[in-house]
């Protein structure tokens, strides 16, 4: 079964012009044309498109996806290559992870606090940096 953009663009839940400019960037490769012209696309380029969103959505540059693209269509003796490519990616995911993670908890320390100060069990913050500035002066 084909789709038209539109459909793909309703079933990969994207505008249109994020698909044409995928393609365009070579990211969607085989892309079929009826005799109008208008894109036919697969099941498969839909697959392909979510796998390539969602790599996206991680940060990973045009560019890097531009050349797995160029890898995979070179076949499975580049298999070692993206794999080190996505391994390499995983690492920085992963570090990235941690560092929300800290922020996260960050935000709920922060939140904590001020649910401690609204119910008067901790002083104000503005007293905290009355206190600070007060030190501050007297150490300059």
């Amino acid at each position: 079964m084909t789709f038209s953009i539109k459909e793909a663009s309703e079933r990969l839940g994207c505008p249109a012009h994020k698909i044409r400019y995928y393609e365009k960037e070579g990211l969607l490769p085989y892309i079929q044309r009826d005799e109008h012209g208008n894109r036919l696309f697969e099941q498969e380029h839909l697959d392909w498109m979510r796998l390539m969103s969602c790599f996206r959505a991680t940060g990973m540059k045009v560019s890097t996806l531009k050349h797995m693209v160029h890898l995979a269509l070179n076949g499975d003796s580049t298999i070692p290559q993206r794999k080190s490519i996505l391994n390499e990616y995983k690492e920085e995911l992963q570090r990235r992870q941690l560092e929300l993670a800290e922020a996260l908890e960050a935000v709920n320390n922060k939140l904590v606090i001020y649910d401690e100060i609204e119910k008067g069990r901790l002083p104000s913050e503005s007293q905290l940096l009355d206190q600070m500035k007060s030190i501050s002066k007297n150490n300059s």
